[in-house]
């Protein structure tokens, strides 16, 4: 059975599994406000790297293990984004959940902006955190070596946690970025008609502010925020900042 991770000691929580189209996702869930949090995790990660910002945030939360990442099983076939977001989808439509603000972290971006154009139904908010994956540079080379040049400056709590979910994250590592790479977000983001933040680390070289403009320019009303002496890892350690402004977001709606 999946662990309880997120959620304080003294509240309660709902930790499962579910299994839509051949793929398991892991969730955790507890909390309670109009719009629940959910959290989508970048490659390689899972919910438990989100510890410190999931602890500054307001209301209800509802993390999620991807398939293959973190506790969820290895799907049958590596999912596309489209894919992950219409497993989200029914997801929340099988808790009955709807009125969502869905944080997407790097990877989880791209998969965030397809669940809010495919589903719009079921989101009311769009966080876009350290976005991937840039249109100038969208090649598996490209990404590992920005990806390595972020970890070299990250701070030991994200090296340690990023380290332990790529661990876990399998053999298909590789096909899973491919599967990232291929995607075109830039297509995506002019459907959006839900309110967006999109928030990028001052030293992240996965989301150049160039590429964060160009989104924030094709999504109507997109706002933008810079997290000075950040990484990609924005979300994860030192996240007060990150947290700070999504709970003023999400009170904005």
């Amino acid at each position: 059975m999946p662990e309880r991770l997120l959620a304080p000691e003294d509240t309660a929580a709902t930790v499962g599994e579910f299994a839509h189209g051949g793929a398991t996702l892991v969730f955790e869930d507890f909390g309670e406000s109009r719009h629940p949090i959910v959290l989508l995790h970048g490659i390689g990660m899972g919910r438990s790297v989100y510890v410190d910002l999931v602890s500054r945030l307001s209301g209800r939360v509802i993390g999620l293990d991807l398939p293959g990442f973190g506790e969820a099983p290895e799907p049958e076939r590596t999912l596309t984004m489209e894919r992950h977001a219409d497993l989200v989808a029914a997801f929340l439509r099988d808790r009955e959940v709807d009125g969502v603000v869905v944080i997407g972290h790097s990877m989880g971006s791209q998969i965030a902006a397809e669940l809010a154009v495919r589903h719009p139904a079921l989101v009311a908010g769009l966080v876009l955190a350290g976005p991937t994956v840039n249109s100038a540079s969208r090649n598996l080379r490209a990404q590992a070596g920005y990806l390595l040049f972020d970890l070299l400056h990250e701070r030991p709590m994200v090296l340690w946690r990023g380290a332990r979910e790529y661990l876990r994250g399998g053999p298909h590592l590789i096909r899973k970025m491919r599967a990232t790479i291929v995607h075109r977000p830039e297509r995506i983001y002019p459907r959006v008609a839900c309110p967006t933040l999109v928030v990028r680390g001052q030293r992240d070289p996965l989301a150049p502010m160039t590429w964060c403009r160009e989104i924030v320019d094709a999504i109507p009303g997109a706002r933008f925020a810079e997290i000075p002496d950040h990484g990609h890892g924005t979300l994860i350690s030192d996240s007060g900042a990150a947290a700070k402004l999504i709970d003023e977001f999400v009170a904005s709606l």
